[in-house]
């Protein structure tokens, strides 16, 4: 089936990343706030993504967290580059560079720079948007062609995200006892509802990467990414080029997004549909998940997480939910069904657990790829709940970047999520 394609927000859609009312499958994207003025259309060469860096909000993210000098940084190298292959080590090196940095940051190491909690996944974001804003700018002098503009991106992309470093543990892992883990989150999102808004999942990806988790069956290692919140990049393959090289070498992975509010939930079923909201570039897409090999193509995919036992176990503050919900259309029917205990035989799918947004796309991809690899290791997506700020702080209109609730509640959510993983490590 064709994918629709459009730009522009859109009004209302089913959501995975997004605030799902409690327990329900649909929900409606609210309008921005008469507060958040409309994003310009991006002018030539820069997305619409990194033209909201000209905001206040991102500057002062970028300013108190000391990360403004980053992507002057990175200019400065690209000038300096007399070729292709010397732009292409300039753009890893500081992809790596910024990935560690913020990695350290987040885990204590270095300078925390400015009011910021250092957990902050936010600093990682802007200052990859202004790199890759610099790395356009470049290139459109460089006289370089429009493929090799496009690999200098994917290449700065994977190595900011530390994707080029996720690999499952060491090479030496197996021989010392540790187990591999592979944890997944993602980029802020819905920047025009408010461009204050940090990912709790990006966080969480922050916070463990390079981290051992003691186990009540030994210690594990746990390596992390974390992916744009972009239909194209998925479709180009952005998930299975990062997870093909992990996954083998993993005893758990956990993709991780940010769901509804005041909730977690392990996500039982991931369903092969795209609904339409809006993504981080302002272009909606709905229609079947497109993937290599369609002919063999499921609807589904299901987590094989140990789900009852992370349902069940006291992780931490907020409650844990094993949902099993879809949306489908049922074989032989033409209208979309709602199924509290998941999908029917023969039906195709609407929603999965986790909605029809980009979330739902990456379980069902990395699901997708451990069954398609033939791997035999437990997997699936597990939702946080929505990072709220505290009372008086809620309106994008304050300004306010951070205040103590939001910050605690990033910090329970982060450590919650790592009990998580630990349970689901021992019980696999």
């Amino acid at each position: 089936m064709r994918l629709a394609r459009t730009t522009g927000t859109t009004a209302a859609g089913r959501l995975g990343l997004v605030l799902l009312a409690s327990a329900a499958l649909v929900a409606v994207a609210p309008p921005p706030p008469a507060t958040a003025a409309p994003v310009a259309p991006a002018a030539p060469g820069v997305t619409v993504e990194e033209r909201r860096l000209d905001g206040d909000v991102p500057r002062r993210i970028l300013d108190d967290s000391g990360f403004d000098g980053v992507a002057p940084a990175f200019a400065a190298s690209l000038r300096g580059a007399g070729s292709y292959g010397q732009a292409e080590r300039a753009a890893v090196r500081h992809g790596e560079r910024l990935w560690q940095r913020a990695v350290d940051r987040a885990q204590g190491r270095g300078p925390a720079g400015g009011e910021l909690s250092r957990d902050d996944d936010r600093p990682l974001y802007w200052a990859r948007l202004a790199m890759t804003r610099e790395l356009r700018a470049w290139h459109a002098e460089s006289g370089l062609s429009e493929a090799a503009g496009t690999r200098l991106l994917e290449r700065l992309e994977s190595a900011s995200r530390g994707q080029d470093s996720m690999t499952g543990g060491g090479a030496g892992d197996g021989a010392k006892g540790l187990k591999r883990i592979v944890v997944t989150g993602f980029d802020p999102f819905t920047l025009d509802r408010d461009i204050r808004i940090s990912n709790p999942s990006g966080a969480l990806a922050l916070a463990l990467d390079g981290t051992v988790i003691r186990t009540a069956d030994g210690p594990a290692r746990v390596e992390t990414a974390v992916f744009p919140v972009r239909w194209g990049d998925f479709a180009d393959g952005t998930v299975e080029r990062a997870l093909r090289r992990a996954l083998p070498r993993a005893d758990l992975f956990v993709t991780v997004s940010q769901g509804r509010v005041g909730r977690i939930d392990v996500e039982r079923y991931n369903g092969a549909w795209r609904g339409g909201f809006g993504d981080n570039e302002n272009v909606s897409e709905t229609g079947l998940v497109p993937v290599k090999d369609p002919a063999t193509q499921p609807q589904w995919t299901t987590t094989t997480l140990p789900y009852t036992a992370i349902a069940a176990a006291g992780t931490g503050r907020f409650p844990v939910y094993d949902n099993t919900s879809v949306t489908e259309i049922p074989a032989g029917g033409t209208a979309p069904v709602v199924r509290p205990a998941g999908p029917t035989p023969g039906s195709a799918a609407r929603a999965g657990g986790g909605g029809d947004y980009l979330s739902n796309e990456i379980a069902y991809r990395a699901t997708l790829l451990r069954d398609r690899l033939g791997l035999d290791i437990p997997g699936g997506h597990v939702h946080t709940p929505v990072l709220q700020f505290g009372p008086g702080n809620t309106d994008p209109a304050t300004g306010t970047v951070s205040d103590p609730v939001f910050v605690q509640n990033r910090l329970d959510i982060t450590e919650q999520l790592r009990t998580i993983v630990r349970v689901a490590a021992e019980e696999s």
